[in-house]
Parts: C-alpha cells; structure tokens; sequence
C-alpha cells in the first residue's frame, strides 16, 4: 500500500490530536488515513459546545479543501448536549456546505448497534451524570434503551490527563460491571475519544460474548461500509465485533 485509498475527515473537540489518531492507526484498514481538525472546547456543557460551532463550521469548511472522503464529528459529549434534532440538522447543513456526507460518533454507535439488531445496551463511561442523562435521552430518541450505566465521573480536564494505563484497567473495570448489572443488554457502549479503552475491547467481548463499541470503531466501521466496494483492505478481526462486521454483506 503505496498512497491512501481513504481519507476521513476528522474533527475533534479539542486542539490536540494524540489518542484518538494511535487508536485509529491500531484498528484501520492499511491505506485509511485520519485527516484531523480540532475545536477547542472547554467542559461539557451546553454553553461550551455552543461557543464552539462557529468553529465546527470552520474545521467542515477546511476539511472540505481537503480530498477527504467523509467528514466525521469527534466528541459523544458534543451531541449529546445539543440533542438529536439539532445535531443532525448541523450535520445536514455541513453536508450541505461540504458536499461531503458528515457524521459525528454518537451517529455512528446509532447505526452500528442498529446493524447489529442491539436495541438495549449497556453504558461506561468517564462523564458527569448530566452527560450520561443526556447520551441516554439521545439514545432513547433513536429507540436504543440504556439498561445500565456505570460511570467514572471527571471533567473534560480530568479526562485529557489521564493515564493511558489506567484508563485500559478502567475499561476493564467499568465495562464488566455494566454488563454484570445488565444481563440483557445486547452490547456495550463505552464512548469517549480520549479513553484509551481500544485493548479492552476484545478481551471484555471474550470474557462477556457481546459487542463492545468505540468511538473510533463504530465511525471507522460506518466509514468502511461507506466506502463499500473501494474497500481495499479488510479491517483485522481481532479488534472486534463491530470491526469485524464492518465490511460483511
């Protein structure tokens, strides 16, 4: 694999991009490439993300410069916090602007837990309960059902520190109990971009027998089944079931 035969576009909440492109490097096809842009936002709150759409309106415009294929919108806490409605006008309107499809990762776990048949999951996160009341009520909007959650609470601060270690164990940790506490569940949502979280992924859908999604999973793997025929490389079945899929007809 000499040049890219993919490109997705990638906007990120924050200005620095570290985790999320290791991760994506680690799951993605040889020959997809993360083409980045970053906000700046400040905490988690609704104030915070409505400070910051002129830029998300600025990083559509500069990826759309770019040969990117799809444009992707980093940051389940973004969307949550604006609701569903307006979250998918914006992605409307940045369709629009761009002439490129455009997603965000909250989109992508909706349509990869749809494609999987999951319709009640589990939750783990890293997020304030008003952030976690919010994913939930954006998740019900799409008929997908929180039976549990189990949350380490930090601030968007808190969370760009942490360890990436521990942050693996935390994964462990949160997921299984999510899962214990809900045995109905058909799948497990541990979003948030700057969770090092990519190496607990198969060992807790080894250990629990059910499908554990990402961030950088479920929007790779929409990405892939967007490109459909282009595919060149399949992704590595090792990093899951969502990946896994991605590319079954």
């Amino acid at each position: 694999m000499i040049v890219p035969w993919y490109q997705l576009g990638y906007i990120i909440p924050h200005r620095q991009t570290d985790l999320d492109g290791y991760q994506f490097y680690r799951v993605a096809p040889e020959g997809m490439m993360l083409v980045t842009t970053g906000m700046d936002l400040a905490e988690y709150s609704l104030a915070a993300v409505e400070s910051q759409l002129h830029a998300f309106r600025g990083c559509v415009d500069l990826l759309a410069k770019k040969p990117v294929d799809r444009i992707a919108l980093s940051g389940v806490p973004v969307a949550s916090v604006l609701g569903r409605t307006r979250m998918r006008a914006l992605l409307a309107e940045a369709g629009d602007r761009s002439g490129i499809a455009c997603d965000t990762d909250l989109e992508a776990h909706i349509a990869t837990l749809q494609r999987l048949g999951a319709e009640r999951i589990a939750l783990a996160s890293r997020w304030p309960d008003a952030v976690n009341d919010a994913l939930t009520a954006y998740l019900a909007e799409a008929g997908i059902e929180v039976l549990a959650c189990r949350s380490r609470s930090r601030n968007l601060a808190q969370n760009k520190a942490a360890n990436p270690m521990a942050d693996h164990e935390l994964a462990l940790a949160l997921g299984s109990e999510a899962l214990e506490a809900a045995p109905r569940a058909q799948a497990l949502l541990m979003p948030g971009g700057l969770w090092f979280a990519i190496h607990a992924v198969p060992l807790l859908e080894a250990k629990h027998g059910r499908p554990v999604l990402l961030n950088i999973l479920s929007t790779t793997g929409c990405a892939l089944r967007a490109a459909g025929d282009r595919v060149q490389v399949e992704p590595d079945a090792r990093w899951g079931q969502v990946l896994a899929s991605a590319c079954a007809r």
